[in-house]
């Protein structure tokens, strides 16, 4: 990998996937889970959780951009927009540094709604990866 490299990943999540998430985490926010209750809020309908929403970026990093083994060490979010379960996403990847001493990149995501051109979530993850970042 070098820096401007860039990748792009399509996803989508289910209501049962966000149904599976708030099992997992004990996050059961109506918000997230109940259609009658999500009317009555400013998203009228069920919105994504927003780790679950950003949580593609770890299967990039440790699989995608740059093959497996890319070890996701931290990451900024700024939850942009409202994400919506059965809706497609489309990641943005775009590496801005190499540090080769420590083997680790800064590495910019944002994801963004196809079909309104919006972003919804953008942050800047460090990956380390000692093959890769030499």
């Amino acid at each position: 990998m070098e820096v401007g490299d860039t990748f792009t990943y399509r996803y989508h999540f289910t209501q049962d996937n966000v149904r599976s998430f708030a099992e997992l985490t004990g996050d059961d926010n109506p918000l997230h889970l109940d259609a009658d209750y999500a009317a009555t809020t400013p998203f009228k309908r069920p919105i994504m959780h927003g780790m679950l929403s950003a949580s593609v970026f770890a299967r990039v990093f440790g699989r995608n951009f740059g093959g497996t083994g890319g070890v996701h060490l931290s990451q900024m979010l700024e939850f942009v927009r409202p994400m919506y379960p059965d809706t497609d996403y489309e990641a943005r990847f775009e590496c801005k540094s190499i540090d080769t001493r420590r083997h680790t990149a800064e590495i910019t995501c944002t994801v963004v709604d196809p079909d309104t051109g919006k972003a919804t979530l953008r942050g800047t993850g460090v990956v380390f990866h000692k093959e890769l970042f030499v």
